[in-house]
């Protein structure tokens, strides 16, 4: 054969197909998420050129920087209609830019700045070799306790690349409960969880401890990607798309022209529903729910301070608002099926988080602890399953998650030799040592707690208020059986840190540089600012409230 004969027939052959479009991509509506995407692959250029004793300033600035710029994009979005009259599908259908969306994005870009301000903190341990020391391994690659590692503390070494990979945890956060495809989805999972298994892993202190949480957190984060990924499979073999408006209608069976291949497996239920519960299942597990709990303390007491604080306030957000979207916009047909399934996890988690917090002896998991029972409390609103419910989860997320924040920046200043004193034993008689740390704590509780006159209180009560319109009053009433068990425990520290005799070996209050400083009085601004006056950021979120489908 001929090469003018070979080459006739692989014209004739390409004929038929026709050009493939280039996506169409609104750079402007996206643009919160590739600021801080470009602003952490800046970071890893830092890391490559930039000399080692001006990295941190260069990586701090250009984090806070990034983050900044990426929550007055949020804003601009806001303002120019972008969460209520504009709202749309962008990226060619895969993430949703809309009110909820907007709202929950802006909450992390906020967490995610007082993150960078708590990982920046260098002034709490004392100098080693005349070198300020942060809360992170001077080299993560070394082994604990080996001669490289003291070289390297005596190098005067910090593992700088924390802010990229806060960045990158900052970024799929933002995708996360933007998402509008399910492949969107879990590309946005993976890229916030993997960055979060490598910070858990680089403290200073106790660097074993947090290694086993990393390894922990790792092993179960890949079991529940892993359901995730399965459930999304059975989804798309049940209605033959990834995307959240056909599943949708092929729930409800308002879908119109069938492709006949699909037509066999659609409308077979067992799909659906093992699919929903899987997804619902990874989702849970990011959330912390009961039953897919047991990371949860390991990986909060095992991680570096800083990280925990930013990783219990960041990621719930994120995670909430991807299930909100979830339930909302794919499964609204399936809502007798999920409800009972989520009274169930609710009532479990809001009980189980307050008892066993009850128990617990180390200032960490005792957060831990509550954290679940908080997760148990977002839930009611979940299940309310109205616009209120939306509306009052999203102002839940937005105040929790500067207590959150606050409070574990308040834990990383309580010291003794051997770095942070985290065991309760050691908070006795803080309040006589350094009386303004143990207020500013104590606000942080009572936020906790849900006493009024907090943010935690406003959150509490919108949240229950739409559960119990939603037709869920049992909720309600476990929630406040719950609120009042978890009371106890928040009132025993502030307690123990007022009323008792302080030890005399007891631990130290590091006086903090401006950053942590402000992380805190951010955290508790926005506690009583919420508290007191929270009607317009209620009225913000109702307004932000709305899913577009």
């Amino acid at each position: 054969m001929s090469a003018s004969a070979v080459h006739s027939l692989w014209t004739t052959a390409a004929d038929p197909i026709t050009k493939i479009d280039a996506p169409k991509i609104e750079y402007g509506q996206l643009s919160p998420t590739l600021i801080v995407i470009g602003a952490a692959i800046i970071g890893v250029l830092v890391e490559a050129f930039v000399p080692r004793k001006s990295r941190y300033y260069v990586q701090v600035f250009v984090s806070v920087v990034a983050l900044t710029a990426s929550f007055a994009a949020v804003v601009a979005l806001a303002a120019g209609g972008y969460g209520t009259t504009k709202a749309g599908i962008a990226a060619m259908g895969a993430i949703a830019v809309d009110g909820p969306a907007l709202f929950l994005q802006g909450t992390i870009l906020l967490a995610g700045v007082l993150g960078v301000f708590t990982f920046a903190e260098r002034r709490l341990d004392p100098e080693t070799h005349g070198n300020k020391v942060d809360s992170f391994a001077a080299q993560a690659a070394s082994v604990p306790g080996s001669d490289s590692e003291k070289a390297a503390v005596r190098a005067g070494f910090t593992t700088t690349e924390v802010f990229p990979l806060l960045l990158f945890a900052i970024g799929g956060m933002l995708i996360f409960p933007a998402a509008n495809d399910l492949l969107t989805l879990f590309i946005a999972l993976e890229v916030f969880s993997l960055p979060l298994y490598l910070l858990c892993a680089v403290a200073r202190r106790k660097r074993l401890m947090s290694q086993e949480a990393a390894v922990k957190y790792f092993l179960l984060g890949a079991f529940a990607s892993a359901f995730t990924l399965f459930g999304i499979a059975l989804l798309y073999g049940y209605a033959g798309s990834v995307k959240y408006a056909t599943i949708a209608q092929v729930v409800d069976g308002t879908i119109g022209d069938l492709n006949p291949a699909l037509a066999d497996t659609m409308g077979n239920d067992a799909l659906l529903l093992i699919g929903a519960a899987m997804l619902v299942m990874g989702l849970l597990f990011k959330v912390g729910a009961v039953p897919f709990h047991m990371w949860t303390p390991d990986v909060y007491q095992g991680a570096p301070t800083p990280v925990t604080g930013f990783m219990a306030a960041a990621t719930k957000v994120a995670a909430f608002g991807a299930l909100l979207r979830l339930l909302y916009v794919v499964l609204p047909g399936l809502r007798w099926d999920w409800r009972p399934v989520m009274w169930a996890v609710a009532i479990v988690t809001m009980l189980a988080g307050a008892i066993v917090a009850i128990t617990q002896t180390d200032i960490k998991r005792l957060l831990a602890y509550s954290s679940i029972a908080h997760a148990g409390f977002i839930l009611a609103g979940v299940i309310a399953a109205s616009p209120d419910g939306v509306s009052s989860v999203l102002f839940y997320l937005g105040a929790y998650s500067f207590v959150t924040i606050g409070a574990f920046a308040v834990v990383t200043l309580v010291r003794d030799a051997g770095g942070e004193a985290t065991h309760l034993s050691k908070w006795a008689g803080l309040g006589r040592r350094s009386p303004l740390v143990a207020a500013v704590f104590a606000v942080f509780l009572l936020a906790f707690a849900g006493i009024p006159l907090t943010s935690g209180f406003a959150g509490k009560f919108a949240v229950f208020k739409a559960a119990a319109e939603g037709g869920a009053g049992a909720i309600v009433v476990v929630g406040v059986i719950s609120s009042a068990i978890a009371a106890f425990f928040y009132i025993r520290v502030i307690v123990l840190m007022f009323f008792s005799e302080p030890r005399p070996e007891g631990p130290t209050v590091a006086v903090p540089s401006p950053l942590t400083m402000t992380a805190i009085a951010v955290g508790v601004a926005v506690t009583l600012v919420l508290g007191v006056a929270p009607q317009y950021f209620l009225d913000l979120a109702g307004q932000a409230g709305v899913f577009v489908r």
